[in-house]
């Protein structure tokens, strides 16, 4: 049973930072990318970051860069989101996922439950 499990949301002040994780198990991830998308009420979900399996190539989504670091450790079943200077638009659940396809789709595979993250001003 393929599992994405998510940990490392919370509540932060504007300009403080996080660290999301996210661990995959229950297949083989060779050649996977891996990505955070996030959604918050009125919303539309928003990828936020992708990493290829090699780590050669990361995506950003325009409003997290410079802020944000996508990285890939574990032999690639661990992906990390260091997000810093949070903003209050940055609150959302914050979701895993995995997809064959590079740059990370709206509708990957494979997601995870979600973390909630929630800036205050």
């Amino acid at each position: 049973q393929v599992q994405l499990l998510e940990s490392g949301g919370g509540l932060v002040q504007a300009g403080g930072s996080l660290r999301l994780s996210c661990t995959a198990s229950g297949r083989t991830f060779t050649s996977y990318t891996m990505s955070w998308f996030r959604q918050s009420p009125g919303k539309e979900r928003e990828v936020v970051a992708g990493i290829t399996w090699s780590g050669g190539r990361t995506y950003y989504t325009d409003s997290v860069k410079g802020r944000f670091t996508i990285s890939r450790v574990n032999a690639g079943n661990t992906v990390l989101l260091q997000m810093n200077s949070l903003k209050p638009e940055d609150t959302a659940v914050y979701y895993c996922a995995a997809d064959r396809r590079f740059p990370p789709p709206y509708d990957s595979e494979y997601g995870g439950q979600g973390t909630q993250v929630t800036v205050s001003s």
